[in-house]
């Protein structure tokens, strides 16, 4: 999708021992993280050097799973110039096998808080790989699933907000329930919500009502007819490269404050038959 060739490095990243949000004492988490970056070679008639600064996107998958599925999507971010950290939970990913658990969730946010503390720690020092990589300005985070319930925190709950971000991409998620603090308190960053309307494991009902109880001018729904939960997300298919273009141009208008991208986000969101992208509280059709 975009013309930047893609590197990438897998992290591991052991988040210190610390007490979680609801007061459990969590001993130290193995972080296991894929980075794609746009590389050297990059084409001249983009504006950021080869070696950045790019800005960045965290990205959470969904329950048992890794960044594998979501491949032609994160690939599509990074080529176009972003920064992609995949972080792969300890308790729920698609390693960990029978002992998978959703009630690590609650801690979820602050592992992937953790890995852009990390992140711009590379980024920040005189050498190295990662070195200057990073606008620290530019941070998104985005997740599918149960990842998209984990990012929801991070950008709407007081139990989870990081500052340092300034857009999120919902995908298919809703409210956690277990999570100690309260939604949408606060005005939060801009935030698109992404749900297939034939979705039966995050039903359209959940996504809609984050996206309404977000009282921000700046909120979008993208309903996509007749989708599934994966589908959008996982593969390379059109619903799918549909939902690469509308999630990067939002990024591109919220994270690099590119205002042409409004334009493109309505454009490529509004497929008659395929996609409607409603904004502001208005409702899809």
């Amino acid at each position: 999708m975009g013309s930047y060739p893609v590197a990438h490095r897998w992290i591991t990243f052991v988040e210190p021992a610390h007490t979680g949000p609801t007061g459990e004492l969590l001993g130290p988490r193995r972080l296991l993280t894929l980075i794609r970056y746009p590389a050297a070679g990059s084409p001249a008639s983009v504006t950021r050097s080869a070696r950045g600064p790019f800005p960045l996107i965290v990205f959470a998958p969904g329950f048992m799973q890794c960044g594998g599925p979501y491949t032609q999507l994160l690939q599509a971010w990074a080529s176009a110039g972003y920064v992609v950290a995949v972080v792969n939970f300890p308790h729920s990913d698609c390693k960990v096998g029978s002992a998978a658990t959703e009630a690590d969730m609650v801690n979820q946010p602050a592992d992937m808080s953790y890995v852009i503390t990390r992140l711009l720690a590379l980024s920040a020092a005189a050498r190295g790989l990662f070195s200057g990589l990073l606008n620290r300005h530019e941070i998104a985070v985005s997740g599918h699933s149960d990842g998209g319930d984990t990012v929801a925190a991070i950008a709407a709950n007081s139990c989870c907000f990081d500052h340092r971000i300034v857009a999120v991409a919902v995908l298919s998620g809703q409210e956690w329930a277990p999570m100690p603090g309260r939604y949408f308190a606060n005005r939060p960053v801009p935030m698109l919500f992404a749900q297939g309307s034939a979705d039966v494991i995050n039903i359209p009902v959940s996504s809609l009502q984050m996206y309404r109880a977000d009282r921000s001018r700046e909120r979008y729904y993208l309903d996509l007819f007749g989708a599934s939960h994966t589908r959008p997300y996982w593969g390379t298919n059109p619903v799918e490269r549909l939902v690469a273009r509308v999630t990067l141009a939002f990024f591109d208008r919220f994270v690099l404050g590119q205002v042409a991208a409004g334009a493109t986000m309505n454009r490529d969101g509004n497929v008659p038959g395929r996609a409607a992208l409603v904004s502001g509280g208005r409702l899809p059709p």
